[in-house]
């Protein structure tokens, strides 16, 4: 193999010092990634990217899920091409949606296995997006067929959704009232199988090719 290879650089901004040594030891035994910066602090993690800018970096969850979205928009809004990773010990499928929304590339729980961890970081260092497939309920189980027979209008709403709209933006921006986009919304769980807008929006960004999942 050749040893002159460059390797991709990764950070993290973790909440736990013991957590960050121990995927210190992790990389150590990759030779396609190395760890060039760490932190406990979001602002420090956010100081690491800024001076390193590594190709990924890690973020915990908790640190307050509204701290991490407002770090991935301030990361997405400066224009770096550094990609983020969210991992948590608790993740369900809401928070992964917003999440992504907000500009992460990939979203993990800290108890995956760490072959899984190494997918992901690779999966995001080649440009796509990734999710654990545990992450998805009803959104993978959903009839794909079925988005096919939605009206235009229907359309309309799962594309807003899948923007993260609420039902009141969703009303504003087509000019109708938030009590027929629930009708709509009813309509589109009927249609596609899809019990709730989470998994509506996660299956429409996996169906577009914007998240990768692990095959099974």
């Amino acid at each position: 193999m050749n040893n002159t290879t460059a390797k991709s650089s990764i950070s993290i901004c973790d909440t736990q010092p013991i957590t960050i040594e121990g995927f210190r030891a992790l990389l150590r035994s990759c030779q396609d990634m190395e760890l060039v910066g760490a932190s406990t602090s979001i602002l420090g993690g956010m100081e690491t990217a800024r001076n390193q800018g590594p190709a990924v970096v890690i973020i915990d969850k908790a640190f307050g899920l509204q701290a991490v979205m407002d770090w991935l928009m301030n990361l997405r809004s400066n224009g770096r091409s550094t990609q983020a990773v969210v991992w948590g010990v608790s993740m369900n499928e809401a928070e992964a949606l917003r999440i992504i929304q907000a500009g992460a590339k990939g979203v993990i729980r800290k108890t995956t296995d760490l072959e899984s961890l190494l997918t992901c970081l690779r999966a995001v260092l080649g440009g796509n997006t990734w999710m654990e497939d545990c992450l998805l309920q009803e959104s993978d189980r959903a009839n794909r067929n079925g988005r096919s027979n939605l009206t235009a209008r229907e359309q309309q709403v799962v594309e807003l959704v899948e923007q993260g709209m609420k039902n009141k933006e969703i009303a504003r921006t087509l000019g109708i009232r938030p009590g027929t986009v629930k009708i709509h919304l009813k309509h589109i769980f009927e249609k596609t199988g899809v019990r709730g807008r989470y998994g509506l929006a996660l299956t429409g960004l996996r169906e577009k090719g914007l998240l990768s999942l692990p095959a099974m």
